[in-house]
């Protein structure tokens, strides 16, 4: 039984441990439910049970993450997360999930947690709302006006305590004070909501860019192919308000450090966002050039590796890449982008070995996005998982273009263990 305003705390995972007379078995349906090519490496199932059970402790991890990392180190083989076929498994070997109200009446019930989590998604917000009585929730919001925001709220509903997590929401015009029912949801809501803010409170930079950047920088954002110039100008601005935030050490909650965060980011802000558009500026040289290239007549050998860059640079710049890369990659994103220039030179002198490299990059990006998959939604893109994104851009750094170097050593292998170290 799960109370409603608890349901998104409750991590996914885990709770196929929590029968202990079933586990054998649940272990053995599994391992029977996976396509024989890999079925035929844990046989006899039984014996593969058991040994698992005598390996792992319950609980550690969640079920399948077990499995998977102790039947690697046992045989070898790597099992695909969608090769378990839980549909194969007996209905009495899987934990049932009842979703409750605060008087214990039945909502939802099911097998499939994520399911019952989205079904329900809207409820969970509406009941958190509910419990915030005393005017906290508040919207129209263009100033701090609110006095100190909690970074947590409690309060008794019915039998069970309910914990919910203010945040600042970006509403466009203005801001919005809404409860969340998980920390990261609040976090990134919190950070976009109080860069919104920020904006309704200093000077417009846009003049001052004006009249400072010089007349290229001008012309290459004007040439932008990702929107209109206007929506790249706003993009370098709450890039820079990020970057003050940051070195300002986040957003604040309390309204006096607000004021002071302010006061920083209306100094300071101008001159940011001229160093982050002379940045962006080059970036889009060098896709324009990267562009011509792939605009011109193409020989087929090249296709397979022309296809990867695409999918690569797709990756790099899009609408909303300088916030979405972040000001401290910038850089990055421009040594990556030239990466790709001195790949193409290279290309058509040796189509062989790229496309030899290019698989290895391809085999370790798709491990890296199968492993971010199984995470829960909310952790897809924290910081230690996007870190990972960016040594992958890295490893392309030292298979195709080692002259520009990479700021760590990297290999296909010291990311495999960063993602086994975060788990």
């Amino acid at each position: 039984h799960i109370p409603l305003p608890l349901l998104n705390q409750v991590e996914e995972g885990g709770f196929e441990w929590q029968i202990p007379g079933v586990r054998r078995e649940l272990v053995i349906a599994l391992i029977k439910s996976l396509p024989k090519p890999t079925r035929r490496n844990l046989v006899p199932a039984p014996n593969y049970a058991e040994a698992f059970l005598g390996r792992v402790k319950a609980m550690e991890l969640p079920l399948l993450d077990a499995l998977e990392r102790e039947f690697r180190r046992m045989t070898g083989v790597t099992i695909d997360r969608e090769a378990w076929q839980w549909d194969q498994v007996p209905d009495h070997l899987k934990m049932t999930f009842r979703i409750v109200d605060e008087h214990n009446r039945k909502l939802q019930e099911g097998k499939d947690l994520h399911q019952l989590k989205q079904v329900l998604k809207g409820k969970v917000q509406e009941t958190l709302s509910k419990v915030a009585d005393d005017g906290l929730e508040q919207s129209g919001l263009h100033i701090w006006s609110f006095g100190d925001l909690p970074q947590s709220y409690e309060q008794k509903r019915g039998s069970y305590q309910v914990k919910a997590w203010p945040a600042l929401v970006d509403e466009k015009d203005s801001v919005a004070i809404r409860l969340f029912d998980n920390e990261l949801e609040q976090q990134k809501m919190m950070w976009r909501g109080q860069r919104r803010l920020l904006l309704l409170n200093i000077p417009s930079p846009i003049k001052y860019l004006h009249e400072k950047l010089p007349n290229k920088a001008k012309l290459g954002l004007y040439f932008n192919p990702y929107g209109k110039v206007l929506d790249l100008i706003d993009d370098c601005i709450a890039c820079g308000i990020d970057k003050l935030m940051a070195e300002a050490g986040g957003p604040a909650w309390q309204q006096e450090n607000f004021e002071q965060l302010r006061d920083k980011v209306r100094a300071e802000l101008n001159e940011t966002v001229v160093t982050i558009a002379k940045q962006v500026e080059q970036i889009l040289t060098s896709v324009f050039n990267i562009n011509k290239f792939l605009k011109g007549r193409v020989d087929m050998t090249l296709a397979l590796a022309l296809s990867d860059i695409k999918a690569q640079m797709s990756g790099l710049v899009y609408r909303g890449f300088v916030t979405g890369n972040g000001y401290q990659h910038l850089g990055d994103t421009l040594r990556y982008l030239q990466g790709i220039e001195r790949r193409l030179e290279k290309l058509p002198t040796d189509p062989y070995s790229d496309r030899a490299r290019m698989l290895k990059v391809q085999a370790t990006e798709q491990a890296w996005q199968a492993w971010r998959n199984k995470l829960p939604p909310q952790r897809q893109d924290d910081a230690e998982v996007q870190a990972i994104r960016w040594m992958l851009e890295e490893l392309r750094i030292s298979y195709f273009a080692q002259q520009l170097g990479t700021p760590y050593p990297i290999s296909d292998k010291r990311i495999v263990q960063a993602m086994e170290q975060i788990g």
